[in-house]
């Protein structure tokens, strides 16, 4: 099992979930966050005056498939998710040792 964590344009969240949802992923998980990557945040302006935003808001979509299943995951999500232009993103992959359903103690690929 291997775990894919993307942060995105907050924007996106909804056409990543439909490109995911058609390929099969049964669920995922969203976080809001807010970080800063090379573009160090942005300026905007209010009222006439300038304010830096170090933070820029984005969401984190945490999801766990099948390994075989990870190249086809990443390229759908990295489709829907691109805008081409700075800060759209980062896609993290991570091997899963275990998985376990609370509820019911199930263990492994059958939790997913």
């Amino acid at each position: 099992m291997t775990k894919i964590e993307a942060v995105i344009k907050s924007y996106k969240l909804e056409e990543v979930k439909e490109a995911l949802t058609a390929l099969g992923v049964r669920g995922l998980t969203t976080t809001e966050v807010k970080g800063f990557g090379r573009q160090k945040g942005h300026a905007e302006h209010y009222r006439g005056a300038e304010y830096v935003v170090e933070f820029v808001p984005k969401v984190k979509i945490e999801v766990v498939v099948e390994t075989p299943r990870v190249p086809g995951v990443v390229e759908a999500l990295t489709r829907a998710a691109r805008t081409r232009r700075i800060g759209d993103g980062k896609i993290f992959v991570e091997p899963v040792d275990e998985a376990i359903r609370v509820r019911t103690g199930e263990r492994g690929e059958d939790v997913l």
